[in-house]
């Protein structure tokens, strides 16, 4: 199986994010903050990472250039969760290397079937 990373610093969210997760086929680990996501990334290696923004501390953006900068993770998918969602925020992070953008609330019967682009067992 699988290896996914949930990075997200609210409990409620973070309960709802794995269950989603770990619905897909997942074996989830989580982090709350984006120094813990940057070390867990350096000892295991994720096939799907997702990360919210605002998180304390070293935020998900600053976490995500990070991890995406070591070779074994350039291709591994990186899914945005953030209160963010003015216009020309999707692009913004999407920009910033992110390959999904969903605000939150999370939509989850549309974060399911995102889930099932990148691991069909949804």
């Amino acid at each position: 199986m699988t290896k996914a990373l949930v990075v997200e610093d609210n409990p409620l969210n973070m309960e709802l994010v794995v269950e989603m997760v770990a619905s897909c086929g997942y074996i989830v680990e989580s982090a709350v903050n984006g120094e813990e996501a940057v070390k867990m990334a350096d000892n295991e290696f994720y096939g799907l990472i997702v990360m919210d923004i605002e998180l304390p501390g070293m935020d998900g953006v600053a976490a995500t250039r990070i991890i995406k900068r070591k070779p074994v993770y350039e291709k591994t998918p990186v899914i945005a969760l953030t209160a963010y969602a003015m216009k020309g925020d999707r692009e913004r992070f999407l920009a910033e290397g992110f390959n999904e953008y969903f605000p939150k609330p999370v939509n989850v019967t549309e974060f399911i079937e995102v889930m099932k682009k990148y691991k069909g067992t949804c």
